[in-house]
């Protein structure tokens, strides 16, 4: 619920919010939440960066935006690591063709690439549902696309911030970067499957290698907007979590006794 998430906001550090007046009608307020920790080398972060600004410009993106029942959607964007950085975000577009999407990708571009210490997707998502909260567009659909090539491991707990977005009428879906997994954080995939996306038809997309970054980005950027299913595996969420959604800060040694003592059990 809207009081939950705005409580969960402050723990997280972002201001609560209050929600904006609707306007225009659009078929999805889609924010990016784009990750850009340290565990990623300068060279993948660009690839990634560019994965995103080439799918907003593409084609199937483009006929799949206009083919929805308005016709029309908002867009924002941002990227994160251990905190958001905000002189990264780009506030919300509208787009309705190919020239709105060609200058939300150039404002995009347009950002310098560098990478931050370490992943907080519970404030990414806490970030991402304070954007959609003050959004001026009447959304028939409200989703935070959060990409990632690793764990929460710093900031609150990922799970009651996902609960409590996904409370809220908000879907979160999940590209998970598994380039180089990490064998003692477990299957990403499964971890982002169990305790990061959420709310109704929400999905996980894969990336195993660089050069299948573009594809997937444009694959999920069109899925989000069309609601269509990919011939591609998709791993979606779990009733039942089989997953530690703290295994990222239990990798943190004495991360627990220092900032959640209750949940040291």
């Amino acid at each position: 619920m809207f009081t939950t998430l705005a409580m969960l906001l402050s723990l997280s550090g972002a201001a609560a919010v209050t929600p904006a007046a609707s306007s225009t009608q659009v078929d999805v307020a889609l924010v990016l939440a784009v990750d850009m920790s340290g565990s990623m080398d300068i060279e993948e972060a660009r690839v990634q960066r560019l994965g995103y600004v080439d799918a907003l410009r593409h084609a199937e993106f483009i006929n799949a935006v206009t083919a929805g029942l308005n016709g029309r959607i908002a867009m924002s964007y941002f990227e994160w690591a251990g905190s958001v950085n905000e002189t990264s975000l780009v506030e919300w577009h509208l787009i309705d063709d190919a020239g709105d999407a060609a200058a939300f990708a150039e404002r995009i571009a347009a950002r310098p690439v560098y990478t931050r210490r370490g992943t907080s997707i519970s404030n990414a998502i806490a970030f991402a549902s304070k954007l959609i909260a003050t959004n001026p567009y009447d959304a028939t659909r409200r989703v935070i696309d959060v990409s990632g090539d690793g764990p929460n491991n710093i900031g609150p707990p990922v799970d009651p911030i996902r609960d409590s977005a996904v409370d809220d009428g908000i879907i979160i879906n999940g590209l998970a970067i598994v380039i180089r997994p990490s064998a003692s954080a477990g299957s990403l995939d499964r971890y982002y499957a169990d305790c990061v996306i959420g709310g109704p038809g929400s999905f996980v997309l894969p990336v195993r290698r660089s050069e299948d970054f573009a594809a997937a980005i444009r694959q999920k950027l069109v899925m989000e907007v069309s609601r269509k299913r990919p011939a591609r595996q998709v791993i979606t969420v779990q009733t039942a979590p089989r997953t530690d959604c703290l295994i990222g800060e239990k990798l943190r040694p004495g991360f627990l006794d220092r900032v959640y003592p209750e949940l040291d059990r």
